[in-house]
């Protein structure tokens, strides 16, 4: 593997995460986490979606960036 082709590989987890994370926080806006929180705390409402977006977002670019991964490797079983 070469230092072009490691580059590629970050470039395509970058757009990958980023992709996915954007998608949670979209998805996450239909959700009503306001009635959770106390009233008036409408920070800490954004905060938590922010988060919750990094960590559903990243585990799921996680299993799409393993299953391409695994995917590739299959050629190495015939």
């Amino acid at each position: 593997m070469t230092l072009t082709d490691l580059g590629i590989q970050a470039t395509i987890g970058i757009a990958v995460h980023l992709f996915f994370i954007a998608v949670a926080f979209y998805g996450l806006q239909s959700v009503r986490l306001d009635v959770v929180f106390k009233k008036g705390h409408v920070f800490q409402v954004q905060i938590m979606m922010i988060l919750l977006s990094l960590v559903i977002g990243t585990i799921a670019g996680n299993f799409f960036l393993q299953l391409m991964n695994w995917s590739s490797q299959l050629q190495f079983l015939f």
